[in-house]
């Protein structure tokens, strides 16, 4: 009950988000060009992608050149189509106007669509100023933005660091655990050589949430120590058939394992 308690308070929290994030409380923004900016910008977000709220976007920036949720949103449809020249050209004015705000967005989308490890690693660093007790969550609801730290520094080959930026998380009074924070920690203990920690991380995810990416690594776990794997990598396959494996709308997954990889093993 416990389990299903958290992860369900996740999933609200994912709702509330991004159901929300678009939304600005007009009667807040000082200045009469800036509270027009902004009620064109709260109308433009429902339409985003359109060529009308683009247009909307590029309003609110004349009437209002410091609303910095005017950058953020008109930046978002060419991140989701691949140009992300101009989505940073656009989500660094942002930042720029308000790193507060913005910091924490950016530094996940270097991280999960342009693998800009450095940079995401900087941007969140630089966060901490903000939100020194708790830097929040990606943009997805899937990890808290410290496991994205992490994972930015074991792609650089930091995973020492990497685990014990986790480790620290997860003992951490009123941490709410993310989907894969466990596999996550799991494959960077594995990519160290510590198998007996990798399998206590994988068996832990598996509990919590289990999915084929997480099998077939148990599966690597046994066959590098000589165990019969057959049966896990066959549940492996089994379960990404099934459509039980790490997969996002826009991207892919940092350590997603693919059909191929396990059908190699």
């Amino acid at each position: 009950m416990e389990k299903f308690q958290r992860y369900y308070l996740s999933f609200l929290l994912l709702i509330v988000y991004t159901n929300t994030i678009a939304q600005v409380n007009c009667n807040a923004v000082e200045g009469e060009d800036c509270k027009k900016a902004c009620e064109l910008y709260n109308w433009a977000s429902d339409l985003q992608g359109s060529r009308e709220s683009q247009e909307g976007f590029d309003k609110a920036i004349e009437l209002c050149p410091g609303f910095s949720n005017a950058y953020m949103e008109k930046a978002v449809p060419y991140l989701k189509n691949g140009d992300f020249v101009t989505w940073k050209t656009l989500i660094d004015k942002a930042v720029a106007a308000d790193p507060r705000m913005h910091l924490g967005y950016r530094g996940w989308c270097k991280f999960e669509f342009l693998r800009d490890y450095k940079g995401s690693i900087l941007d969140l660093e630089e966060l901490r100023k903000y939100y020194p007790e708790d830097l929040g969550r990606s943009l997805n609801g899937d990890y808290h933005l410290d496991v994205v730290r992490a994972m930015s520094y074991s792609a650089l080959g930091q995973k020492e660091k990497a685990t014990k930026i986790i480790e620290t998380l997860l003992v951490t009074r009123g941490y709410v655990k993310g989907l894969y924070d466990h596999y996550q920690l799991g494959v960077t203990y594995f990519e160290l050589g510590k198998y007996d920690k990798a399998l206590e991380n994988f068996e832990k995810q598996s509990k919590e949430y289990d999915f084929a990416d997480n099998i077939y690594f148990k599966s690597k776990v046994s066959k590098i120590r000589n165990k019969d794997y057959l049966d896990l990598k066959m549940l492996a396959l089994k379960t990404y058939d099934e459509g039980k494996h790490m997969k996002d709308v826009y991207t892919h997954h940092f350590n997603k394992v693919y059909r191929k990889q396990m059908e190699k093993l």
